[in-house]
């Protein structure tokens, strides 16, 4: 029978689109002016990045953008979100590059020739490696000149581009990139993360309020948020880990944006690394700057617990030799248990219903919540042509229809939710793991650059014509 998402109503306006990163499928790593980013030198580094994979060429979406975009049209995307690259728009944030903006100009312009929304991102990790060598966002510095190159990027796209997102998962570039060291710029040092949690909080606000008085209307920023479920509800140890990994997770981005002040717990368990003194006359009004989305990333929630005998993984390993440390600041002996649930490639536990439970939390939570956008979500499997060139994968196709029935779910029960983006597009560079993960609805040869669209995207764009009851599109039989 079919899935159950098929026959679901959408709200009038409902968006549907995918997502991608400049830094994972663009390549052109060199070309038209542009220079390092964090994660091209991360790439240089031995045992950073899997296989020695870099980021040179991607997927080569520099070259074959107007391809893209007409497989983007024959999905019937509403809304394509990509984001900008500071590397690509401001080389060693000297200037503005116009060969770089251009790039940016004729994508847009091929979406809207396409009859599709864009939706931008500024901030995906690609930090211009020479503001790195300055310090990175441990420096605050780094927030004033991240303002520069929002306005480069507004001044050029402003006339057509109507959704600018500042940040994607602050949580990754942040813990990940200056605390575990899995991500670029490969920083271990804790107080250097709790830094650039601040830092970036204050990119965030100071750029919505340039670009709001420039005149633009649709304002907000993605966070990867998850649920914080202790594993023994009656253990005061597992609920004191599950509080902890709540604030790091969650509340730590959460609350100074929506709230205007961290959590009294966030400040008290990083006061030993400095957070209270990072925060200046004015930064947290600047940094609750009133936004018209909040954009949602959700891959998996996890099970708690403070007993450090209990066996799992936190899923930010990655996938290199380089030995991480914990992004877990002050709470290193949090524990992931598993609850036995399927797992997708890489290795985090399937469980749709927590979008649900994530979604309906966030409402009740927070009073001045704007309207949400899941703005990525998606699965990792281990996907094989058949001998009829096509790919036959299930499991991820389950994956999305499971979690967008969760969004329907999440609605019905009062969540405002207006668009769902798939992760992703293209199969791409998977950051430490290279090309070792494929996440697309399409997939791509990594030699011939060819692009298949897989069973996954098929169904996504047969949910999608349902939706707007567009029989030209539909087969004779739509999946189980």
């Amino acid at each position: 029978m079919p899935h159950s998402t098929y026959s679901r109503q959408w709200p009038e306006g409902f968006i549907w689109g995918s997502a991608t990163a400049a830094a994972q499928i663009e390549g052109a790593g060199h070309e038209d002016g542009k220079e390092d980013s964090v994660w091209d030198h991360f790439a240089r580094i031995p045992g950073a990045v899997a296989k020695g994979d870099n980021l040179e060429h991607a997927v080569d979406h520099y070259h074959r953008m107007p391809e893209d975009v007409r497989l983007m049209k024959e999905l019937g995307l509403d809304s394509y979100r990509f984001s900008t690259s500071w590397a690509r728009v401001r080389p060693g944030d000297r200037g503005a590059n116009p060969e770089g903006l251009d790039f940016y100009s004729r994508l847009v312009d091929e979406l809207l020739e396409a009859g599709i929304l864009p939706w931008l991102t500024l901030y995906h990790w690609d930090l211009p490696q020479a503001l790195e060598d300055k310090g990175g966002w441990a420096n605050r510095d780094t927030a004033y000149r991240f303002v520069d190159y929002a306005n480069d990027v507004y001044t050029a796209l402003g006339d057509r581009v109507q959704h600018w997102t500042t940040f994607n998962e602050p949580f990754c570039s942040s813990l990940l990139g200056y605390g575990s060291g899995v991500h670029a710029p490969g920083r271990q040092e804790p107080r250097a993360a709790v830094a650039a949690v601040h830092h970036q909080h204050l990119a965030h606000g100071l750029a919505v309020n340039a670009l709001r008085d420039r005149g633009a209307k649709n304002l907000g920023i993605t966070l990867n948020l998850s649920n914080s479920i202790p594993r023994d509800p009656q253990d005061p140890i597992d609920l004191d880990a599950a509080r902890r990994f709540d604030s790091l997770q969650n509340r730590v981005f959460l609350d100074p944006i929506l709230r205007g002040s961290y959590p009294e717990d966030t400040l008290r368990d990083l006061a030993p690394f400095g957070l209270p003194e990072l925060i200046l006359p004015g930064d947290l009004e600047a940094i609750s700057a009133p936004l018209e989305f909040l954009g949602v990333n959700h891959y998996h929630d996890d099970l708690i617990s403070g007993h450090t005998d209990e066996a799992g993984s936190d899923g930010h390993s990655g996938g290199a030799e380089r030995v991480a440390a914990s992004p877990w600041i002050g709470s290193e002996d949090i524990a992931f248990p598993s609850r036995g649930l399927p797992r997708t490639a890489m290795d985090w536990e399937v469980n749709p219903d927590g979008l649900r439970k994530l979604l309906v939390r966030l409402g009740d939570e927070y009073p001045t919540l704007p309207p949400l956008y899941i703005t990525e979500n998606g699965a990792a499997y281990e996907d094989a042509v058949s001998p009829d060139g096509a790919v036959h994968d299930a499991d991820r196709t389950g994956f999305i229809l499971d979690h967008i029935a969760a969004v329907g779910e999440a609605i019905d029960q009062g969540a405002d939710v207006r668009g769902y983006f798939v992760w992703s597009l293209l199969d791409n560079f998977e950051w430490s793991w290279g090309y070792g993960k494929r996440f697309g609805i399409i997939r791509v040869d990594y030699g011939s650059f060819e692009r298949t669209v897989k069973d996954s995207g098929h169904a996504y764009a047969r949910l999608i014509a349902v939706t707007k009851r567009d029989a030209s599109r539909l087969p004779a039989t739509l999946p189980a």
